[in-house]
């Protein structure tokens, strides 16, 4: 049992700890490195891809063959993906790209904003992106 508790206790600091260097590195650079962000993203979205692949996925078809049988239940799931994947497009298409948190966006460009503008613009921002949600 305490050999499971220290793996999992190793793990959730690994975790941790590459969460901080993930942040550092952003904070350290003054320039955008256009080709380590892009190998950075690429590597993440693979990541994401993988556990909505085999784990998600895996573990909503069982929930829910196990509640309308096989092949509605397998039917169900995959509908459910893509329709998910549905969602988040029109959301994306409907919030603007300068809004767009997914958006990416260069430090030098973040950087040229007065202060009073970007208050301002962030309450917009806000208020927008708190009525998207809300919907």
């Amino acid at each position: 049992m305490s050999e499971n508790v220290l793996l999992a206790f190793g793990l959730t600091l690994f975790a941790g700890l590459s969460t901080g260097i993930g942040s550092a590195l952003a904070l350290i650079f003054n320039k955008t490195n256009k080709i380590f962000l892009s190998m950075a993203l690429g590597f993440s979205a693979g990541v994401m891809i993988y556990v909505s692949f085999v784990e998600i996925l895996h573990k909503a078809r069982v929930a829910l063959t196990d509640v309308y049988g096989d092949e509605p239940g397998a039917w169900l799931t995959v509908a459910s993906f893509f329709g998910g994947i549905a969602i988040i497009a029109l959301i994306d298409r409907f919030i603007p790209s300068y809004e767009n948190p997914h958006e990416a966006h260069l430090i030098e460009e973040m950087e040229g904003n007065s202060e009073a503008a970007r208050k301002k613009s962030n309450e917009k921002k806000l208020m927008r992106m708190g009525l998207f949600t809300a919907l």
